[in-house]
């Protein structure tokens, strides 16, 4: 019986679909502190909390499949199982939250959920005889991928290449299990691209009844077939086409790369669920809010992204209508200055902007939450690459309580994801190559985020083997992504910004992790698309050092305007060294650039009719000078004239709008007058380029 109307229901549903991520960071994180600690008490409450609160809001949902899933595992969580079998446990944990996640985007979609009887009976198995299961053993059946495998496999059919599933059962009279996995393996090998193979070589077993295998070959089934068969060590072989499916569950690290960016808040850890049954696991299955949801509503309230978006666009208007009541104030002061009305008026508008500004900037702290929670997505990353490429590193992070907009983070997952992966699929050597080294076996990703005036600056940096710089430039002119007269202009962070070009990469292998020269490339578009800028240094042998900085928020900036023929320009505030004057006689040109004499420093300068398509119909003698200043990088804009300091509400346009991206938005003042905001990075990578074009010419 459903005691709610379906719009009810719906947006029970909705709240749950929204709470269950907490908890899915919560099993991760928790998870992967039980797998270092089998012994911390306080990591196995947090997950028994989790699931305790899994389970009842998926009931009352009526997620049976899910809450069942959530009921085994809790059966499993026992003191004396995890302190004997922690690292199995973990797993478990581990493997189930992608279940739960994948489980979750299915009932969203109206997807059919993926299958889990089998991990479900292989829980029930390790929780009724934990002893029969060895460690070794795969947390799936066989034929089920792990999440390290399922991405190379869904990229060979992405790539539309034919891949097969081929299930090799062993002879049971087989007596050295390792020897006869090495020599299927080579089988394989002759036959097309092992993709996938379960168990892998290497891996330690004393039973071998089957071997599973996802192999890319053109030929045809009967011809693998009949080269698989290995004497007196394969006794049966199926061969079954993979295809690829919608409701394929995602695993692991894709997982973590959409970084859960839908959560609008993160329900506070500390909240206790409870340890007893809620009112809605005693009636499984009957629709109800549970304590769980009930607990989190107390504390939270969830609100969508784009009704915090649309209160701050209609601020921005309230600013701009207060532009236009301060100069309908100052006109009506200039036309009657002794009259009595004007202290009223000017009252008036002092109150509004007051409160108007208050309430701005209230709901900027909305807007605005702490990098932690993009940092807590990332240990599961760091934790899975380390497992799958047997390396040994750990993640330390400082600034998680820097602030920043919540669209800006959101912004910077996927690139996050990027770079932390890289660092430690690319960067962090092997525990025998660190210690040849003389490095400890133990690699180190280090994550840090502070402010830097109006920006926020996110480190992701490593002590691994850092960028090698005669491999980088080799591969950019095998690339043919410059040429030898380009890259001998080229300055020394300008070649490390070379590994953002797409396909560009210095792996010597790709993997299935990382490798093909993408990722890099979405964390330049990502940033750019941000009005951010990305900043590289590398030792090699050393370590990596990567920055993000980014604009605290989208929404407004104080900015300095100008005015150069009839259109105004804006550049932020934070940018902006000094003012100076210059005339034409105090402007020179070397190597066929304008530069002028500051204070004993020569200073490039350039007007920005070069800049942006516009008319120049006077000719000055005497201008102003901007000083604009970007990370290391310091040039002058020659302007005809000052308009003063403001806020500028920004307003995001399309493409078709504006033909140049050395313009980032724009915003209208008062009087209607349109503002165009100046894209300060793409500025400077637009000079730096042209410099070196110049120079290969």
């Amino acid at each position: 019986m459903n005691f709610f109307s379906d719009e009810r229901a719906a947006e029970l549903r909705e709240l749950f679909f929204e709470s269950a991520q907490d908890q899915l960071q919560e099993l991760n994180e928790a998870g992967i502190l039980l797998e270092t600690d089998p012994a911390d008490s306080e990591a196995l409450a947090r997950v028994r909390r989790a699931m305790h609160t899994l389970k009842g809001d998926a009931a009352a949902c009526g997620f049976r499949q899910l809450s069942e899933l959530a009921h085994d595992i809790e059966d499993l969580l026992t003191p004396k199982l995890v302190t004997e079998r922690g690292e199995v446990v973990a797993e478990i944990v581990l493997s189930a939250a992608d279940s739960f996640h994948a489980m979750l985007g299915a009932h969203r979609g109206n997807l059919q959920p993926p299958d889990i009887t089998e991990l479900r009976a292989h829980i029930r198995s390790l929780a009724e005889n934990p002893k029969s299961v060895r460690g070794s053993q795969p947390l799936h059946s066989p034929h089920e991928w792990t999440s390290k495998d399922k991405q190379p496999i869904l990229a060979a059919l992405r790539d539309k290449m034919p891949v097969y599933h081929l299930t090799l059962a062993v002879d049971p009279a087989l007596q050295m299990p390792a020897a006869a996995l090495q020599l299927i393996r080579a089988a394989l090998e002759k036959c097309g691209t092992v993709v996938a193979q379960s168990p892998a070589v290497g891996t330690p077993v004393q039973t071998l009844p089957a071997v599973h295998a996802a192999l890319s070959s053109s030929h045809p089934p009967e011809w693998i077939r009949a080269r698989c068969q290995v004497p007196s060590i394969v006794s049966d072989i199926s061969i079954e086409p993979l295809k690829l499916t919608e409701d394929e569950p995602r695993d692991a690290l894709q997982v973590l790369l959409e970084a859960e960016t839908a959560a609008e808040s993160v329900s506070a850890s500390a909240s206790e669920n409870g340890q007893g049954e809620s009112p809605a696991e005693g009636a499984a299955g009957s629709p109800g809010v549970t304590g769980g949801m009930l607990g989190s509503a107390e504390a939270w309230l969830r609100v969508e992204t784009s009704r915090i978006d649309t209160v701050m666009n209609l601020i921005g208007e309230l600013i701009i209508g207060k532009s236009m009541l301060h100069r309908a104030i100052n006109e009506f002061d200039q036309r009657f200055p002794k009259d009595a009305l004007h202290n009223r008026l000017s009252d008036v508008l002092a109150f509004q902007s007051r409160v108007l500004g208050e309430l701005q900037k209230s709901v900027m702290k909305i807007r605005m939450v702490p990098v932690e929670q993009l940092f807590r997505r990332l240990p599961r990353i760091v934790r899975d690459v380390a497992k799958a490429r047997k390396k040994e590193i750990a993640i330390d992070m400082a600034g998680q309580n820097t602030d920043l907009d919540k669209s800006v983070l959101d912004a910077l997952a996927e690139p996050m994801a990027h770079l932390v992966r890289n660092a430690a699929d690319h960067g962090i050597e092997t525990p025998e190559e660190r210690l040849v080294l003389g490095k400890s076996a133990r690699g180190t990703i280090r994550l840090d985020a502070y402010h830097q005036g109006n920006q926020v600056v996110i480190e992701v940096s490593d002590d691994g083997r850092g960028i090698n710089h005669e491999k980088l430039m080799r591969k950019a002119l095998e690339a043919g992504i410059v040429s030898e007269e380009e890259i001998k202009a080229l300055a020394h962070d300008e070649i490390l910004k070379l590994i953002f070009h797409p396909g560009l990469t210095t792996a010597e292998e790709v993997t299935e992790i990382s490798g093909r020269g993408v990722g890099m490339d979405v964390v330049k578009t990502v940033m750019d698309r941000l009005k951010g800028r990305v900043a590289v240094e590398s030792e090699p042998g050393r370590g990596t050092t990567i920055q993000l900085i980014a604009p605290l928020t989208l929404a407004s900036i104080q900015a300095l305007m100008f005015r150069v023929e009839q259109q105004h320009y804006a550049v932020p505030l934070d940018s902006v060294i000094e003012i100076a004057r210059a005339s034409d006689t105090e402007i020179h040109k070397i190597d066929g650039h304008e530069v002028i004499r500051l204070r004993d420093q020569v200073l490039s300068v350039v007007r920005l009719d070069q800049l942006i398509a516009c008319t120049t119909t006077t000719q000055k003698t005497r201008h102003f000078v901007v000083t604009i200043g970007a990370g290391s990088h310091r040039f002058g804009l020659i302007v005809d004239g000052l308009v003063g300091e403001e806020e500028l509400v920004i307003k995001a346009f399309e493409d078709r709008l504006v033909a140049s991206e050395l313009v980032s938005g724009a915003s209208i003042l008062g009087d209607g007058t349109v503002v165009l905001i100046l894209n300060v990075p793409a500025v400077v990578s637009h000079l730096t380029q042209k410099r070196v074009l110049e120079v290969a010419v």
